[in-house]
């Protein structure tokens, strides 16, 4: 259910952005606004908007995938405990559009011509739980190669890191970066046996062929 309520409050303030431009520009991540003017909401509020349609598109279409079952995970009484996994699935999105910016805060606070908007980087987070969860089920790569979680996050890691360093595109790979890798952490900082739950899994996958013994 929260999942789906934030693709409706996402999807409703990104179409309406994309025809008010002020709109955008008040909301968007802007590191030199947040330094030197104190608009310290746009550390979230660009996670509600998105350049266009197809933008908007592929990263609902990735948070309603991934997303609803590590909101279902999160909400298992065994996973956590006495603690309440809807606020820490709240915490994971919410905390993932502030993390994943903070690299870019500080490397871009005195530019006032850099600009990001969308939600990459709590959506990475998302997708990065859900491998930590799940690290033997399938990511397929426009939708024709398939490959193991895990081995899917190591790849999209290295990548981002890589086109990061080297800038390259318009695109906020720092995000993409810095939010996968809280969202791997931040349910271990919860329960610490998910990540040797999850190094067992990597380890059945080369001795028993993905199941684990």
């Amino acid at each position: 259910m929260i999942t789906l309520i934030i693709i409706a409050i996402t999807c409703g303030a990104s179409l309406l952005s994309m025809e008010n431009h002020d709109l955008q520009n008040r909301y968007m991540f802007n590191a030199y606004a947040i330094s030197h003017n104190r608009e310290w909401w746009r550390f979230l509020t660009h996670g509600l908007l998105h350049a266009n349609f197809m933008h908007l598109f592929f990263n609902m279409y990735a948070l309603y995938l991934f997303g609803t079952f590590v909101e279902n995970s999160f909400k298992l009484d065994f996973l956590f405990g006495k603690i309440n996994g809807e606020l820490i699935y709240v915490l994971l999105y919410v905390g993932g559009l502030v993390v994943s910016s903070i690299y870019s805060y500080f490397k871009h606070k005195d530019n006032s011509y850099y600009n990001a908007l969308g939600a990459s980087g709590a959506v990475s987070a998302v997708i990065y739980s859900s491998i930590l969860l799940n690290p033997l089920s399938k990511i397929y790569i426009m939708a024709i190669i398939g490959m193991p979680a895990w081995i899917f996050g190591f790849l999209y890691l290295g990548i981002s890191w890589y086109l990061a360093r080297k800038n390259v595109g318009n695109i906020g790979h720092d995000a993409h970066f810095w939010g996968a890798v809280y969202g791997f952490l931040l349910p271990i900082a919860f329960k610490p046996e998910l990540l040797s739950d999850f190094t067992l899994l990597i380890r059945s996958y080369f001795l028993y062929g993905g199941i684990p013994g």
